[in-house]
């Protein structure tokens, strides 16, 4: 192991664990590195790098698809949610549990963050599922599980910032989660159903069947979602917009259902700009100090050193996705999903693309890996607002959810053994 590496990884370690912010820590790491090892102007090297990072075109839709879901969260389409949903899952084993992974997979269409799919769908359903008797446990876990799918189903804040530092097509990654994030979606409620069908304890007595008039009549409480849906998706993937057009579509869309509902004030609309400001400006810094720490190991050629050493190893394909799921997994625990896709992806993304995986499969499983990392402690940012809602313990909550992270690495599985489930759609796009 290099003088650069072992200095990379010991100022890593101590700057994280010091409580330095990620993309300082990461910035000045890049900095250390590279006036201890090569003659160059450093300042000027970080000043441009910080310039084209910063100012990259892709990322003007992350501002645009937050500030979308900081004005819905302001919005009553949590209570639409459960109030549409709920008349069609009564007769379902697990009934109404199954409102949190439909609610959270219709919201991550129009949101793009895990946290706020979670807070948003958990706020209405969490208190309705425990004051009906639904055991807490599942009621619990199934939402921290769901509320990872906003960084699956597009329109996604992750697979954005992979595209950009992948430099792959960002419609095409949106294009490829969308079977992964149904199939997960069904994986979900299919361990739903069979924990309520193994144990009937799990939740209340059967409520009296819903006349089917006042279901079909519930469905017009989905209507602003589905509005939204095809508003900003249906003009991506029908060529109307680009991704860009459609974030800026989205953000009128949003717009339009908060009047609509009467619900936009202007401490509300303050609010949303004011969380939007804050998140792209924590994503803004992270994502600056990451590529610019992966320029400055590109430098110092220590991707191509760590490539090479894992090569040596000599691992099959599968070999090498399940020491990734295990590594992503590892630094889940000590670090945000973003930090981890821009600050690993120099050197993982040309080791799987060597291997034989498409990028935008890698995209995916990226993704799914980064998923878990939400719902795992200490840092599993779902945790934290689950927390929030309910004021339990992060561990609690953890052992809750745990079944379905562990239902996202049997899908990782499935995704590797059987990859058009990804490649399949965008591919089939391209070739159109």
């Amino acid at each position: 192991m290099t003088g650069p590496l072992l200095l990379v990884l010991g100022m890593l370690f101590v700057t994280l664990a010091g409580g330095v912010w990620v993309g300082i820590a990461l910035m000045s790491i890049g900095v250390v590195a590279l006036e201890a090892f090569r003659d160059m102007r450093v300042d000027r090297f970080l000043a441009g790098d910080i310039w084209s990072s910063a100012t990259a075109v892709e990322l003007i839709t992350l501002p645009l698809f937050i500030l979308m879901g900081e004005l819905l969260f302001h919005t009553r389409l949590s209570e639409n949610l459960f109030r549409g949903l709920s008349p069609w899952t009564r007769r379902l084993p697990g009934r109404l549990v199954h409102v949190n992974v439909m609610g959270c997979a219709l919201f991550a269409a129009v949101s793009g963050s895990s946290a706020a799919t979670t807070a948003t769908v958990g706020r209405i359903t969490l208190a309705e599922l425990l004051s009906r008797g639904y055991d807490r446990r599942l009621a619990v876990g199934s939402l921290a599980g769901a509320g990872t799918l906003g960084f699956l189903i597009p329109p996604s804040i992750p697979m954005i910032v992979y595209g950009v530092v992948a430099d792959v097509s960002i419609l095409e990654l949106f294009i490829a989660g969308i079977v992964p994030g149904i199939i997960l979606a069904v994986m979900f409620m299919g361990w739903i159903a069979f924990r309520a069908w193994r144990d009937p304890s799990l939740v209340p007595p059967m409520e009296a069947p819903v006349p089917r008039a006042e279901a079909m009549r519930s469905l017009f409480q989905l209507v602003p979602i589905i509005f939204l849906i095809f508003f900003v998706m249906g003009s991506l993937y029908f060529g109307f917009a680009s991704i860009t057009e459609a974030a800026a579509i989205g953000v009128l869309g949003a717009l339009i259902v908060a009047l609509a509902q009467r619900t936009l004030t202007l401490a509300g609309l303050w609010s949303a700009l004011l969380g939007t400001v804050r998140t792209c400006s924590m994503i803004g810094l992270i994502l600056v100090g990451a590529l610019f720490l992966s320029k400055a190991m590109a430098r110092l050629g220590l991707p191509a050193e760590i490539a090479e050493t894992i090569q040596s190893w000599g691992l099959t394909p599968w070999m090498l996705i399940l020491v990734l799921l295990l590594f992503y997994l590892a630094l889940g625990c000590v670090l945000d999903g973003l930090s981890a896709i821009v600050m690993t992806l120099p050197v993982t993304l040309p080791l799987a693309v060597a291997a034989g995986f498409d990028p935008i499969w890698y995209g995916v499983f990226l993704i799914i890996t980064i998923e878990m990392a939400q719902i795992t402690p200490p840092v599993g940012f779902n945790l934290f607002v689950i927390q929030g809602l309910t004021k339990e313990g992060i561990f609690r909550i953890a052992a809750y959810a745990w079944p379905f992270c562990v239902i996202m690495m049997l899908f990782t599985g499935l995704i590797t053994a059987f990859p058009e489930i990804v490649t399949f759609l965008p591919h089939s796009t391209r070739g159109g």
